[in-house]
C-alpha cells in the first residue's frame, strides 16, 4: 500500500509544501513551496541559515540610504533568497509575499512586486517561476489584476475566507488563490463552542464550495487549500487542485497508508445549481457582501496583522545585524 501523500497526489491534487525550510521540502517532493514572512522568521532563527542572512545583509547595506532603507532592502534580499534556494528543490515555482503593510495599497503592492520581480531576475529566476502573494483584500485583488494582465506576473491571493474574495481573484485573472481552511475552523470552534469532524469542518466547506464554483464556471484559477490544523481537513480535499501542507502534517501523511480517496471532482459539479455572481468591477458590492461575513471580515484583519507584526520582528533581527557589521 502506498503512502497517503502518494495517495492524495494520485488524486489529481498538486501537493505544495508550506515551510522555508529546505530539508523539509526536499524530503516530501513537492511541485511548489510557498513561504510567508511568519515561515521566514522561524527558518531564519536556525543556524544552517546564517549565511544567506549574512549575504543579505551586505547586499542590504549598499541598496539603502539610512537604516530603515537598509532594512527593507536586505528583508526584500533575504526572501528572494529563499525563494531561489527554494526552487533548486522543487521543480515548480515559489510564491513570495508582498509585504502585509501594503495590503491597502494597490500601488505601493504593484511596485513591491515589480522589485521582487526583478530581484528574482537578478539571481538568475525567470518570472514565470514566482508567484507573488498578495492578501486577498480589494486593493490586493485589484493589484493582482493589473500584474497578471499588464506585466505577465503570476499571483497567490492569499488570506482567503468567503467565496466573496474568490469570485473577485477569479474574475482578476489570478493564478492561483488560497484558502484558508484552518483558520476558518478555529474561529468557528471559538464562536460557537462546538466541535467538528473532517466531513463538518466550516473550512473545508469553503474551499469545497469555491472549487465547485470555479468549476461550474470555468475558472482556471487555481485554487489551493491552504492553513490546515489535521490531515482530516486535507484528505477530505483530496482532488482540489493545490494543497499547500506544513512540514509536519506532511510527515503524517507520509508515515500512513490510510485510504485516500478523491473527494473533490470537476466533473460533478455539472449538475449544481450555483448562481453566477461578479464583484470585480463593483467595489462597493465586494465590500458590502464580503462585510456580510464575520468571519472572514476577522480572519483577514487578523491575519495581515500577524503577517505584519512577523515582518516587523524579522526587520528588528535585521536591523541588528545591519548595525553590527
Amino acid at each position: 500500500m502506498s503512502s497517503s501523500l502518494d495517495q492524495l497526489k494520485a488524486t489529481g491534487t498538486t501537493v505544495v509544501s508550506d515551510s522555508g525550510d529546505f530539508a523539509s521540502i526536499a524530503k516530501y517532493k513537492p511541485q511548489d513551496a510557498t513561504t510567508n514572512p511568519s515561515l521566514i522568521l522561524q527558518a531564519a532563527k536556525k543556524e544552517e541559515y546564517a549565511k544567506l542572512i549574512d549575504d543579505a545583509v551586505a547586499y542590504g547595506k549598499k541598496h539603502g540610504k539610512d537604516i530603515d532603507e537598509q532594512v527593507d532592502a536586505t528583508l526584500d534580499n533575504l526572501l528572494v533568497q529563499f525563494g531561489s534556494e527554494i526552487l533548486k528543490i522543487v521543480p515548480g515555482k515559489v510564491s513570495t509575499e508582498v509585504d502585509a503593510r501594503f495590503s491597502f495599497d494597490k500601488k505601493a503592492s504593484i511596485e513591491k512586486a515589480l522589485h521582487i520581480i526583478e530581484l528574482y531576475k537578478d539571481m538568475g529566476v525567470d518570472k514565470s517561476r514566482v508567484l507573488i502573494k498578495l492578501a486577498s483584500t480589494w486593493e490586493g485583488i485589484q493589484a493582482a489584476h493589473e500584474l497578471q494582465s499588464k506585466h505577465g506576473i503570476n499571483c497567490n491571493l492569499t488570506l482567503m475566507f468567503s467565496l466573496v474574495q474568490a469570485i473577485a481573484a477569479a474574475e482578476a485573472g489570478a493564478f492561483l488563490i488560497s484558502p484558508f481552511v484552518g483558520r476558518i475552523l478555529d474561529w468557528y470552534k471559538a464562536n460557537t463552542k462546538q466541535e467538528y469532524d473532517a466531513q463538518s469542518d466550516p473550512g473545508v466547506k469553503s474551499v469545497r464550495e469555491i472549487f465547485n464554483y470555479y468549476k461550474k464556471y470555468g475558472y482556471k484559477t487555481i485554487v489551493m487549500g491552504a492553513s490546515f490544523r489535521n490531515i482530516g481537513e486535507i484528505t477530505e480535499l483530496a482532488g482540489c487542485d493545490y494543497l499547500t501542507i506544513a512540514p509536519n502534517l506532511l510527515e503524517q501523511l507520509f508515515n500512513s497508508q490510510e485510504s485516500v480517496p478523491q473527494k473533490l471532482k470537476s466533473d460533478d459539479v455539472a449538475k449544481l445549481d450555483i448562481e453566477k455572481k461578479s464583484y470585480l468591477n463593483d467595489e462597493a458590492e465586494f465590500r458590502f457582501q464580503f462585510n456580510e461575513d464575520p468571519m472572514a471580515v476577522h480572519k483577514l484583519s487578523e491575519g495581515i496583522s500577524k503577517f505584519a507584526a512577523d515582518a516587523v520582528t524579522l526587520k528588528g533581527i535585521l536591523k541588528e545585524k545591519i548595525e553590527k557589521k
